[in-house]
């Protein structure tokens, strides 16, 4: 039933109205759209690029502060930019989901295009890999990419813990400090 509703909305002029151009047009935006997928990848790819580079050197800076100074006192630093490193986290998981929604979305019109054409190569191509419903053949990059934010709002949720002081936290908390 989707697949109809996509197919609809797919549809255009009908070839006897529109002349005799209308394959070489149908094939031209066919290419088209394929290189737009593509190109929602590598959009995809900078976009982990930027988020990966920024968490690694805010770890890096953050630990080497947390874990490598001998005073006693915190910054509000030590537990601000984790949290707000946190919150960039969760936003570049908003963002891989977006992607994915999006290339989801592209194959779909892509499977539908490939249904008015001699050949099916990518439909060919998600067959090949059972649909993705086998992960010994094809496991999703979303599915790896997806935990990378996660592993990372962990460690800056411990470098957050680790500028924190319990110990006066919890005197404080008792009424003794």
């Amino acid at each position: 039933m989707a697949q109809d509703k996509l197919a609809g909305a797919l549809e255009g002029v009908d070839p006897e109205h529109y002349g005799p151009q209308y394959r070489d047009h149908a094939l031209e935006i066919y290419k088209t759209y394929l290189e737009m997928a593509d190109r929602i990848s590598e959009r995809r790819e900078k976009a982990n690029s930027f988020f990966l580079a920024v968490n690694t050197a805010l770890i890096a800076l953050l630990a080497k502060d947390a874990f490598g100074s001998d005073t006693a006192s915190p910054r509000a630093i030590e537990v601000l930019v984790p949290v707000a490193a946190g919150v960039l986290c969760y936003l570049w998981h908003r963002i891989i989901r977006s992607y994915r929604d999006l290339n989801s979305a592209k194959f779909k019109v892509i499977h539908t295009i490939e249904r008015q054409l001699p050949l099916r190569p990518c439909d060919a191509e998600w067959e090949s890999v059972e649909r993705g419903k086998n992960p010994k053949l094809y496991l999703p990059f979303t599915h790896v990419e997806g935990v990378v934010p996660w592993l990372f709002m962990a460690f800056h949720a411990l470098l957050a813990a680790s500028g924190i002081p319990w110990a006066a936290a919890w005197a404080a908390l008792r009424g003794t400090g």
